[in-house]
């Protein structure tokens, strides 16, 4: 989940560092480091963010044209100065950056400890960098060829930039299991965790895959091998990112702006994919091979946090309108407990970055098994993107902000896609009601717009939440998994305490927390199971529960028994969870910035979990 910038050129590589570090602060901030090779090795690293960095590094040496660098969220290793990035090697000859776990790091560690080396920091990537000096110092062997030999002794997840301070012209990196990025300048190389710390400079990269090893040259030429020292041909990529993407904008956080951003995102995810006056829906991937997914015994759809939560309504969606039995699974857990996979299977995975740990694990299980992998990702080029045999992209652009918002509602919104065209194709659906969903489909982004002009009433609610420590969400059908994520983003920001519940188990434990502390957030805008609801709403009223409650337009039932109302436009009950999730991230965001949270970078989160 740690961040990775380098740079070989001609240009001055501490400003292009630092810069590409905050790009990747949302990977992890609890420290930050830089090594800028002079005709020496100049590192700077400190606890905090990369603005502490440029801190302590003012005033020092800066000029280099070569260096690495590292934003780090702590797995082996307390956050502090010692256990930052980069780590030199025992003899100060070797400096490493790296993102992943090495798992066998302790017996390494061991063995180059009887050897003489001596450690400084608690980190497994200190015990990697000291690795690759053994091997170097053992054959006198160039650096890269020092990195090959010492990984095939490593086991774990890596992506690692290495600079050796007896080549000021090289630089080598690698990968297995933890992503990385080579961006190819005039001349000048760039090496990043993702491209978003690239883009500003070309457009131009190679996605490297696992254990393939790039050596970059300061005269402009590189060389791709496997571990097993096989030349690579790698594709190159063009890149088509804005970078105003990648800024602020005006809004005071990027969680802020990535809210707002919804109605466009929504329109990008769904352009070209679908005509409401022709009556289609065209999804690439799914029409490729919609014989076979259609005939699909079932579906599998693996996900982590709120991509979970979106697996969860692409349930709801597939079974109701498609009628395909759907198993939802945290990948955390499916790779873990020999689960029942067949090729008659489509396991679907669910990702923001493409990139998670477990969902990659999870798809490799799958795979082996021989079930059909479709993919659902945002970032273009990523690992999940490559592994599966078909996917879509969502199209929401680079998400910066830790707590996801704008690709929830991709997700969400390619599922719902998904879910019509296999309903239509399958003839489970009437064609006026798939009509009439794929029409209001295309009117959501409209809505959107709408929902987020309360802002002023999500304030007030807020404000009358925002010291409470503990909070419930409840929804029926379409909107309990809305609940569950409304209840994440209250806890990944706010540091409120809460949880989501079918709002019928209320009943069933929940109640016995209940009493005038405590706010009940209740998603009431399905038709299907309105009085039920109401009945939900009334029996924590008489516990002297504050109910908030998200309902449709004009309603002026629970708007009679309810403390506080936001309402959202009318639209059918498959599509409403597109709705009423933004007013709860909305309320999840000002509660948040009221208690004096960091909004995008909520302590002890990072954004792309690459790591177990």
């Amino acid at each position: 989940m740690c961040g990775i910038v380098a740079y070989l050129g001609a240009a001055e590589a501490y400003p292009k560092l630092i810069k590409g570090l905050k790009r990747l602060e949302y990977r992890g901030y609890d420290s930050a480091g830089v090594a800028l090779h002079n005709g020496d090795l100049l590192v700077y690293k400190k606890k905090g963010k990369v603005s502490e960095l440029e801190k302590h590094a003012e005033g020092n040496p800066l000029f280099a044209t070569m260096g690495i660098g590292h934003t780090r969220w702590a797995t082996h290793g307390e956050p502090n100065d010692v256990n930052a990035h980069p780590h030199l090697s025992s003899n100060g000859r070797l400096a490493l950056v790296h993102n992943g776990i090495i798992e066998n790091y302790d017996l390494l560690k061991t063995a180059l400890q009887k050897e003489g080396h001596v450690f400084q920091s608690d980190t497994d990537t200190e015990v990697l960098v000291n690795l690759i000096q053994a091997v170097q110092d053992r054959d006198e062997l160039p650096l890269e060829e020092a990195v090959r030999l010492a990984l095939t002794r490593v086991v774990g997840a890596y992506a690692i930039v290495v600079l050796d301070k007896t080549e000021p012209d090289k630089l080598v990196a690698a990968r297995k299991a933890s992503p990385l990025v080579l961006g190819l300048g005039d001349k000048e190389f760039f090496l990043a965790s993702d491209a978003t710390p690239i883009i500003e400079h070309t457009n131009r990269v190679i996605y490297l895959n696992d254990e393939e090893i790039a050596v970059v040259h300061r005269d402009g030429h590189y060389d791709i091998k496997s571990i097993n020292n096989e030349k690579q041909t790698p594709f190159i990529h063009e890149l088509d990112m804005k970078i105003e993407l990648l800024e602020k904008g005006g809004y005071d956080y990027f969680m802020l702006k990535e809210i707002h951003e919804q109605p466009n995102t929504l329109r990008d995810c769904m352009r070209g994919r679908i005509n409401a006056d022709e009556g289609w829906i065209r999804l690439g991937g799914l029409e490729d091979y919609a014989s076979k997914i259609s005939k699909a015994k079932r579906f599998v759809m693996i996900g982590c946090g709120t991509s979970w939560h979106a697996g969860l309504i692409g349930e709801y969606l597939f079974e109701d309108l498609a009628r395909i039995p759907v198993e939802v699974e945290y990948a955390s857990e499916f790779r873990y407990r020999n689960p029942v996979i067949s090729e008659k299977d489509v396991v679907i995975a669910i990702s923001q970055s493409g990139e998670t740990a477990d969902t990659l694990a999870a798809l490799e299980i799958a795979k082996e098994k021989g079930a059909f992998l479709y993919g659902v990702v945002n970032s273009v080029g990523s690992s999940i993107a490559r592994t599966t045999h078909a996917g879509s992209y969502i199209h929401a652009g680079p998400e910066i902000g830790v707590a996801s918002t704008k690709a929830f509602t991709g997700q969400v919104t390619l599922l719902t896609l998904m879910a019509l065209y296999l309903a239509h194709h399958r003839g489970t659906i009437s064609e006026q009601y798939y009509r009439k969903l794929i029409t209001e489909l295309t009117l959501i982004p409209e809505k959107i717009k709408k929902v987020l002009q309360q802002d002023d009433k999500i304030k007030y609610i807020a404000a009358e939440i925002k010291d409470r420590q503990n909070a419930i969400y409840l929804g029926r059908g379409y909107n309990f998994p809305v609940a569950l994520e409304g209840a994440l983003k209250l806890k990944e920001i706010s540091y409120i305490h809460a949880e989501g519940y079918p709002a019928a188990e209320m009943k069933h434990g929940p109640i016995a927390l209940i009493d005038e502390n405590m706010p009940v957030i209740v998603i009431a805008t399905n038709r299907s199971a309105y009085d039920k609801i109401v009945s939900n709403i009334q029996e924590v009223k008489a516990r002297k529960g504050t109910v908030i409650a998200v309902v449709p337009e004009g309603d002026d039932t629970i708007s009679r028994i309810a403390d506080y109302t936001i309402e959202i436009p009318e639209t059918e009950d498959p599509l409403s969870p597109l709705l009423s999730v933004i007013l709860l991230q909305l309320l999840s965001y000002y509660t948040a910035v009221m208690r004096g949270c960091n909004v995008d970078q909520p302590r002890n989160l990072a954004k792309s979990v690459t790591v177990e």
